[in-house]
């Protein structure tokens, strides 16, 4: 596994882990438990790469270093399979949070896509529902071991699929329930977000907030299409944004920039960007600029002014934590404590709660990172 899975987790003396953090991006099946896996696939009769937990977390990392989302997203195969049951879902749900709460989460949205989930006779409400249980056992065990804990729901939708509005009818039926937003997920490039422009007019009739991935493996116009056609409030990585952004000139003081229309658009407005720099680099998002996480765009967009905010994506596959991400952009650009507070208060600015609950959000981790 990558050197990086040991980054130092401290700054100034500081465990990182003890933090509180906001987590928006964040698949559900994409952060399972290798024993969990294994546990699950044998009633199913499925057949795993290996039988042992660590080579199995081994063997999803290694996967994933093709530098291709396409490539990254088949093994997604694996973990989808082994939730296609109530018991399945409940239990994956449960252990997310519990990974979560341990991580030092006080608030996370947890994507997944229901549609994914009915090979095994479950219908998407008895999907959605399964996994709303085991959220909420999840919040109780956490609970019950001192870390307090609130996490919510982004129903996906599959872009290359035609099930986009009637997955964002079934979100609007649980808005209440534990949904707190809607997102389309899958193959980005040649799927734009206007495909499912019926879902996201629904939604936004509604009054239903709505994150889109957009920027990871398309460019700008997919950027704008998740904007115009998705009325999206946050993007899904984004990174692809510093594509609209031009370096006029630069020396050893001081860079000049240049901001084209969306990129512009997006800082103007805070539109925060989810970006995970680990898959970002694993699925090959900002190659253009480079191969290591030197050359990702986070800095130039931290220092630009936009509203940046760093998630996971997938745990499994990118053998990480919201600790461990957060070591590594400390290690790579030098961040300090100050730096990692403001990207946890862009998380809770941006997060999909109230705005009285997001500004209690913001007290509680400014009393967090003050207390450290």
């Amino acid at each position: 596994m990558s050197d990086a899975a040991h980054a130092d987790h401290h700054v100034d003396g500081i465990d990182l882990q003890s933090l509180p953090k906001v987590s928006l991006h964040d698949h559900l099946d994409g952060g399972l438990r290798p024993q969990t896996i294994i546990e699950l696939a044998e009633p199913l009769g499925l057949e795993l790469p290996t039988a042992d937990a660590g080579e199995l977390g081994e063997w999803f990392w290694n996967q994933c270093q093709a530098g291709s989302l396409v490539e990254y997203l088949k093994t997604f195969d694996l973990t989808t399979a082994v939730m296609q049951t109530r018991e399945g879902l409940t239990r994956v749900a449960r252990e997310f949070v519990e990974d979560l709460a341990a991580d030092g989460v006080v608030w996370g949205e947890v994507r997944w896509a229901p549609e994914q989930h009915l090979t095994r006779g479950l219908s998407l409400d008895e999907a959605v529902e399964a996994v709303q249980q085991g959220l909420e056992e999840g919040v109780d065990a956490a609970a019950a071991t001192g870390h307090d804990i609130r996490v919510g729901q982004l129903i996906s939708a599959m872009r290359h699929l035609d099930r986009g509005r009637e997955i964002a009818e079934l979100a609007l039926r649980h808005r209440d329930r534990g949904a707190v937003g809607f997102d389309i997920a899958g193959p980005e490039a040649g799927f734009p977000a206007g495909r499912l422009s019926d879902a996201f007019e629904l939604l936004a009739r509604e009054m239903f907030p709505a994150t889109v991935h957009a920027g990871e493996a398309d460019g700008l116009e997919s950027i704008r299409g998740a904007l115009v056609d998705g009325h999206a409030l946050r993007l899904g990585h984004g990174i692809r944004i510093a594509e609209d952004i031009t370096i006029e000139s630069q020396d050893d003081e001081a860079s000049y920039v240049s901001l084209g229309r969306i990129a512009q658009w997006v800082k103007d407005r805070g539109i925060a960007l989810e970006t995970s720099p680990s898959s970002n680099l694993q699925t090959g998002a900002f190659a253009a600029w480079g191969d290591d996480l030197t050359a990702h765009p986070f800095d130039l967009l931290y220092q630009l002014g936009f509203r940046v905010t760093v998630n996971t994506d997938n745990r499994l596959m990118s053998a990480t934590s919201l600790t461990r991400e957060l070591g590594l952009l400390v290690d790579t650009f030098g961040y300090d404590l100050d730096d990692l507070l403001t990207f946890q208060l862009n998380a809770a600015e941006a997060a999909f709660l109230p705005l009285e609950e997001r500004a209690e959000l913001v007290e509680f981790i400014e009393d967090g990172f003050g207390a450290a």
